[in-house]
């Protein structure tokens, strides 16, 4: 794919629309859009998703200017981790799966025979609507019930109980992702660790913020980009280190003090809508580089999209960000 020029944005259409159902219940309120959820038994779908345009480089679009109030001097790189560095949705749902299936976990809306599983459609939606694996679980039992299981045997009614639900199988989903991790089989999303090391030799921080659990993101970080690689970094948050997860932008306000380096002067690289919301609405420019599950989002306030970073270098982004402050 050639190389884009500083101020083109690029946007590949998805091979197909979706037609989907309308669904209820709805979202609650911080997630609500016209997208809403569904049991993996009836699938999550929209019936209003944003589609890119048609293959084409287009001009660097206008941002609003909480996006624009930014520095030409790129000082530090800021990386999300699930989607980023590894195309991981499929076997983040994979051990959510195989958890639903070790405890045997049965919501009382399902019409299926077995233990709770997550469609990929339903993931899908999931995963780029709600931020963090026990947020995740706790709105769809909220949704759809609390599940009986061999934890326990009837639905946990009191909120210590469904917490400690939640706990468990949480903690045995990460044990489970880091299995599938260790074995060797998952390999980072093309030019992630060649842009890394060009952040480096020129001389810029460079931080890797995610929303997962921080055992789950180390151990990735290891496997993934190696241990010097890991060791280098000039910081490292997990969801561990915040109150609250993506779209909130703690993460990244926390990340921007522990770098010594205002907001202004870090680019953010994503892979969802989610991730962008909070790195705007910390005061950081972003781009993103999507993934298959969440090319169909509206990402009109990255200063670029990519559909992964094989083409880009760190020249690339410096001088989107000249063109961002010209644009402004």
């Amino acid at each position: 794919m050639p190389l884009l020029s500083a101020s083109s944005t690029l946007v590949v259409a998805r091979p197909q629309h979706h037609h989907l159902r309308h669904l209820s219940p709805p979202l609650p309120p911080l997630f609500a859009s016209s997208s809403t959820f569904q049991s993996p038994s009836h699938s999550l779908s929209s019936g209003a998703l944003r589609l890119p345009s048609p293959l084409r480089p287009t001009a660097l679009k206008r941002k609003p200017s909480s996006v624009l109030a930014v520095s030409a001097s790129l000082q530090a790189l800021i990386f999300d981790c699930d989607g980023v560095i590894l195309e991981s949705e499929h076997l983040h749902r994979q051990a959510y799966n195989d958890a639903f299936a070790h405890f045997n976990v049965r919501c009382p809306s399902s019409s299926s025979p077995g233990p709770l599983d997550w469609d990929s459609e339903f993931y899908d939606e999931l995963q780029n609507r709600i931020g963090g694996g026990k947020p995740k679980m706790r709105w769809y039992f909220k949704e759809h019930g609390w599940p009986t299981s061999t934890i326990f045997e009837t639905p946990p009614e009191s909120d210590a109980d469904r917490a400690k639900l939640i706990d468990i199988l949480q903690d045995w989903k990460t044990e489970r992702y880091q299995e599938i991790i260790k074995s060797g089989s998952v390999q980072p999303r093309p030019g992630v660790l060649r842009l890394m090391d060009e952040a480096k030799a020129a001389g810029k921080k460079l931080a890797v913020c995610s929303a997962a659990t921080k055992s789950s993101v180390i151990l990735t970080l290891e496997s993934l980009i190696g241990l010097d690689r890991f060791r280098s970094l000039d910081c490292f948050l997990a969801g561990d280190d915040v109150k609250e997860k993506k779209p909130d932008p703690s993460i990244y306000i926390a990340a921007a003090k522990r770098l010594g380096v205002s907001e202004k002067d870090c680019l953010v690289v994503e892979d969802s809508v989610i991730g962008l919301q909070a790195a705007t609405q910390a005061g950081m420019p972003c781009i993103v580089s999507y993934t298959s599950s969440t090319a169909n989002q509206d990402f009109s306030d990255a200063i670029a999209t990519y559909p992964d970073l094989s083409s880009v270098r760190l020249s690339d982004l410096e001088m989107l960000l000249q063109d961002a402050v010209a644009a402004g």
